[in-house]
């Protein structure tokens, strides 16, 4: 009957509600326990009416409630967590991002080195006379002037 719910089931729920929520901090009651809070309760609950013959089959938390001081320096929190969290992923991009830098860095100076080694005066030299073969070939070329050292290659300026 109604009498029954109201003097023997609802204040079960609630001490069972009481003594649950007591456990648990308001962050976790507002935003991450609530499913382990539920069953609690249900649990304790279940236990105080065990022995008066009630079948109890769930208590669901339809809501939770908290003042609005504590509310809010809950949401302040967790948006300082969020933007804890972003932060330190911003650093951990910076991080990587600055590795990759470092190890391109190190593989063109290692190909630089070994270019450096392999070139010699002679091939040098043989590459410069090529480019001056393919310029003087070009139908852009105007003036050659010849050398302006003991080695230096001759530039062509135009053909008029």
């Amino acid at each position: 009957s109604e009498m029954y719910k109201e003097r023997v089931l609802l204040p079960a729920i609630r001490s069972a509600a009481r003594s649950v929520v007591g456990r648990y901090t308001p962050e976790q009651l507002y935003s991450s326990k609530r499913d382990a809070i539920q069953q609690e309760i249900y649990e304790e609950t279940k236990n105080i009416v065990a022995d008066q013959y009630i079948q109890l089959n769930e208590v669901l938390v339809r809501d939770v409630t908290l003042p609005p001081t504590i509310k809010d320096a809950i949401e302040r929190k967790l948006k300082q967590e969020q933007e804890s969290l972003e932060y330190e992923f911003r650093l951990v991009t910076a991080q990587k991002e600055a590795e990759k830098q470092i190890i391109e860095a190190q593989g063109k100076a290692d190909a630089n080195r070994i270019l450096s080694a392999s070139l010699t005066d002679k091939i040098l030299q043989d590459k410069g006379i090529e480019a001056t073969m393919k310029l003087a070939e070009s139908p852009n070329s105007k003036v050659v002037v010849i050398g302006s050292g003991k080695d230096g290659l001759p530039l062509i300026l135009g053909n008029n």
